[in-house]
């Protein structure tokens, strides 16, 4: 059950996580979400729980008949993706100083793209020729339903498929990790890049007009109503960029794979774990059809794989979900911040980031610092408070981050 229970006007807010330890800036917004009348049973929170823009980040919100466009969030479909290898420790060299260069030389960060579209290989001595076929079939449906999308975003085509396979900035990455039992991860967390930041702002923009948004107490929450021609709309651009963003990271992971084989020829890969926490999904909860946004949260159906990361030196974790429905099987997305970018570049410094970092092959220089592990929760205590909604598969410790 969660640790405590806010009486909110329409419904109330359930919290994995004590109230004394949520910001009053996020209690505002949570207070305000259990005020909309399509709002189901409860208002879920996960322990990572802070402010967000539009919406509180580590919310999960059931509806019915009805979506927040700002409930998800700008980055439709961000997420996680952890592949397991059949690396050891006693494989890696004593420096990935070379491992990172080539990382950040093949696979764009920030605001960068590729200089051009990249294709899946038709056929590879390495990977299986169905799932070769199958991802790149379903690339080509992505771009072939790009001319559907509304069409302010329609001279934006160029620019996403160059994106597609691209890291992207803030608090995405790209990882190595080490298990406890000494086995080698690759992760990465990334989005829906410009393209997804665009529909949703679209969509966002023109929820708040809708005459029956007018009253709310934040229009921010503004909401598309079922049967209605801009809940359509919203739904196909969402669904395409959820799809987006899921193959992003394949994408990335082809790359990634390619230069892991490069480094140790002998590498094999397991099947990769994919989770969104910035998502729409139409689920079954306490026998009712019902409408859930995940954002800053995972889904965690009984015996469902999703991965939670922590900090860039800190742990992470891939989980098993419990399929609790009080949560609406849902858990947290990561650590989450406990402090702002600005107020991280106050209170800490380059040193400091060296030393939070000590053992991780990554940048430390001040275009990082605001990622720096101490702005965010501690991880442990946070995985402490979902004991209830998932169990822990494999505990994962960084030794390289590419950071975006």
């Amino acid at each position: 059950m969660s640790l405590d229970i806010l009486q909110g006007q329409n419904v109330p807010i359930h919290l994995w996580t004590p109230i004394t330890e949520v910001e009053s800036s996020a209690l505002d917004q949570l207070k305000n979400i259990a005020k909309l009348p399509w709002v189901f049973r409860h208002v879920a929170v996960m322990p990572d729980v802070h402010f967000g823009k539009g919406a509180t980040v580590g919310s999960v919100i059931a509806m019915k008949d009805a979506l927040a466009p700002a409930a998800v969030g700008v980055d439709i479909g961000c997420g996680m993706g952890a592949i397991k290898t059949n690396l050891k420790a006693s494989d890696l060299p004593e420096s990935l100083k070379a491992l990172r260069d080539e990382i950040e030389a093949r696979i764009p960060t920030g605001f960068n793209s590729h200089p051009h579209e990249i294709q899946v290989p038709r056929k590879s001595q390495h990977e299986d020729s169905r799932k070769l076929m199958q991802l790149r079939n379903d690339v080509n449906t992505l771009w072939s339903e790009f001319p559907t999308l509304h069409k302010q975003v329609q001279n934006l085509a160029g620019k996403a498929s160059v994106q597609l396979g691209t890291l992207g900035g803030g608090n995405h990455f790209i990882e190595l990790c080490l298990d406890t039992e000494g086995n080698v991860w690759m992760m990465l967390h990334s989005g829906s890049r410009n393209i997804g930041k665009e529909l949703a702002e679209i969509h966002v923009s023109i929820a708040r007009g809708l005459i029956h948004n007018e009253k709310l107490p934040d229009r921010d929450l503004a909401v598309f109503l079922s049967g209605t021609s801009e809940m359509e709309a919203y739904r196909r651009d969402l669904m395409w960029a959820q799809r987006y963003a899921f193959l992003n990271r394949r994408m990335m992971f082809e790359i990634y794979k390619s230069i892991m084989r490069n480094f140790f020829p002998q590498v094999m890969f397991e099947d990769p774990i994919l989770c969104h926490h910035n998502y729409v999904s139409e689920e079954t909860h306490f026998g009712e059809q019902v409408i859930v946004t995940r954002k800053g949260a995972i889904r965690a159906g009984k015996g469902e794989l999703g991965i939670i990361p922590g900090s860039m030196g800190t742990k992470s974790y891939i989980v098993r979900g419990k399929g609790s429905e009080e949560s609406f099987c849902s858990a947290s997305h990561g650590a989450g911040r406990r402090l702002s970018r600005g107020a991280a570049k106050r209170i800490f410094n380059l040193d400091d980031l060296a030393e939070q970092t000590r053992g991780v092959e990554c940048r430390k220089d001040g275009s990082v610092l605001d990622e720096i592990p101490g702005v965010y929760k501690d991880i442990d205590q946070v995985m402490a408070n979902q004991s209830d909604l998932v169990e822990i598969v494999a505990e994962l410790k960084q030794l390289l981050c590419v950071k975006g």
